[in-house]
C-alpha cells in the first residue's frame, strides 16, 4: 500500500506540481488550498505526512500545524516563502518536524519526505520494550509517552530525542549527534532548530512533572538525567 501525503497549499500551480512529482514517486496525495480544508481533508484522508504551507487564508499554517498535534504526531513538513529564523523557529514550536523554504529543490524535499516517513515506520514497527525513568514511560510500540498516567501528545522528533535520550540516560548527546540521530536537516545553518525541539519538549513534560528530565551540559549538549539511580 502506498504511502499517502497531503498537500496544503493555497497556490494551485504548486499543488498539482507536488502531486505530480510524488505520485511519480509511488506516493498517493491528495490536496487542500485552505486551512479549513485541509483539516477536513486529513481526517478523511487519513495521510501518513502533511506538507503544510506557512500562508494560508482564514486559517494559519500555525494554526492547522496545532490543531494537527492535538490529534495526531503524524510528519509534518512547513512549506514557507518566509526565510526568516522566527518563521522557522514559531513553526518548529507550533509541532512541525521540518521546514523546507519556498523555491525549494524537488529532489531535497524528497529526500526529506523520504526520511521523516522511514524514521515513523521505523519507531512505529512492534518493539517489545518499554522504557521507563520515574514516572516517565515510553513505549515505542505504540509510539506513547505517558507522565504517570497522563499521556503526552509529542512530534516525530520530540518523540525520537525523548526516546534517544531515556534509552542513554546520563550519557551526554552533542547536539550535532542528536540532530544526526533524528534527522534534523541543515544543522550548521540553523542551529536553533534542535534547541526548539528540546524546548518545547521540556514544556510538555513540564506540565505533568515538576521533574527536570532533561538537563543542558553547557559547552556539551543534552543528557537525561536517571532519575530511578537515584533512589534509595
Amino acid at each position: 500500500m502506498a504511502d499517502k501525503i497531503l498537500i496544503v497549499d493555497d497556490e494551485v500551480a504548486i499543488c498539482e506540481l507536488l502531486k505530480i512529482e510524488l505520485e511519480l514517486e509511488g506516493y498517493e496525495c491528495d490536496m487542500a488550498n485552505d486551512g479549513v480544508n485541509g483539516l477536513e481533508k486529513f481526517n478523511t484522508f487519513s495521510p501518513d505526512l502533511v506538507l503544510l504551507d506557512l500562508m494560508l487564508p482564514g486559517m494559519s499554517g500555525y494554526e492547522v500545524c496545532e490543531a494537527l498535534r492535538k490529534q495526531s504526531n503524524v510528519p509534518i513538513i512547513m512549506l514557507t516563502a518566509k526565510a526568516e529564523i522566527n518563521d522557522k523557529v514559531l513553526g518548529l514550536t507550533n509541532g512541525a518536524d521540518d521546514y523546507v523554504t519556498k523555491p525549494f529543490d524537488a529532489n531535497e524535499l524528497l529526500a526529506r519526505i523520504k526520511a521523516l516517513i522511514r524514521r515513523y515506520r521505523s519507531l512505529s514497527s512492534v518493539r517489545k520494550k518499554t522504557y521507563k525513568n520515574a514516572d516517565l514511560t515510553i513505549i515505542p510500540e505504540s509510539h506513547s509517552v505517558y507522565i504517570g498516567e497522563s499521556s503526552l501528545k509529542l512530534t516525530q522528533t520530540e518523540f525520537e530525542i525523548l526516546l534517544l535520550l531515556i534509552k542513554n540516560k546520563n550519557k551526554v548527546f552533542t547536539r550535532d549527534e542528536i540532530a544526526a540521530s533524528v534527522g534534523i536537516k541543515n544543522f550548521q545553518i540553523d542551529t536553533r532548530s534542535l534547541d526548539m525541539h528540546v524546548q518545547r519538549l521540556r514544556r510538555k513534560l513540564a506540565a505533568y512533572t515538576d521533574k527536570k528530565f532533561i538537563e543542558t551540559v553547557f559547552g556539551a549538549g543534552y543528557k537525561m538525567r536517571d532519575f530511578d539511580e537515584n533512589e534509595i
